[in-house]
């Protein structure tokens, strides 16, 4: 396979799979160990290309985005408690995200932990649809702080690749009493602060590798853009789905994908 091949390949799963509860980096690193790639060598592309996938959220919600600067420009209450929210739920994950970087890099390659947190975390989704608290929280602005904290250390838990960021913070969400639609759009709104992070951090630790054999930053590029394009298409379809029928499809896409996954690593 051609590595442009590749890299549009993994920008296809990196779009579909960045906003859904089913864990991009797990499927990346999946896709990966699948098609015999050197994990190393692709770790760095892996990260940085989710940054495509961001830039369709804000395109997609351009105009809450310009609405909520207007209001922080006007001093609005409203605009100030929704960069309040986004600010305290990024925190904890820049804080212990920092603090554990080695150790969650070590977990990068592992395939077999993904496929165990896709398998555990399809279960934890079912549990949240069946026994969370009826929701009445909507609006981002409108989530109160101790709930903020509670998503923003939730959130930490996709340090473990295969457990999924957007569905740690949108499960989270639902848990702490957060309507369906709110917890799905905040979680896109805190990927924005997260990932540019993670993605800036790789690109500095990382930048003498792109430059002498790595994967280089064209191919960063058209991976992002890849991933752009995709994750426009499937963000709407997903806040459909979950408005409508909720998490449970996805609970069981992850348990029967982390099995098949796992029986396969074990086989090998």
């Amino acid at each position: 396979m051609t590595e442009l091949l590749t890299v549009i390949l993994l920008g296809i799963v990196e779009g579909i799979t960045e906003f859904l509860p089913v864990s991009s980096t797990g499927h990346l690193i999946l896709a990966t160990r699948l098609l015999g790639y050197d994990a190393g060598r692709w770790e760095v592309f892996n990260v940085v290309i989710q940054l495509g996938a961001i830039l369709a959220i804000v395109v997609l919600y351009w105009r809450t985005f310009w609405a909520v600067g207007m209001g922080l420009l006007k001093r609005e209450p409203k605009s100030w408690l929704f960069l309040r929210n986004l600010v305290v739920a990024f925190i904890p994950a820049a804080v212990i995200g920092l603090a554990l970087h080695k150790y969650i890099e070590a977990l990068l390659g592992n395939a077999e932990v993904v496929a165990i947190a896709l398998i555990v975390g399809g279960f934890a989704i079912l549990a949240v649809e069946r026994f969370a608290p009826r929701s009445d929280i909507s609006g981002v602005a409108d989530i109160p702080l101790k709930t903020v904290i509670g998503i923003g250390f939730l959130q930490c838990l996709a340090m473990v690749p295969g457990v999924s960021r957007s569905g740690a913070t949108i499960l989270g969400a639902l848990a702490l009493g957060v309507e369906r639609r709110t917890a799905a759009e905040f979680s896109f709104f805190l990927a924005i602060p997260t990932m540019l992070g993670a993605s800036a951090l790789e690109l500095l630790k990382n930048r003498d590798a792109i430059a002498s054999g790595g994967v280089g930053l064209g191919a960063i590029a058209i991976g992002a853009a890849v991933s752009f394009i995709v994750a426009l298409l499937v963000v709407k379809w997903f806040v459909g789905i979950v408005t409508k029928h909720g998490f449970v499809p996805f609970a069981w896409y992850r348990v029967a994908a982390g099995s098949a996954a796992l029986v396969w690593l074990l086989s090998k």
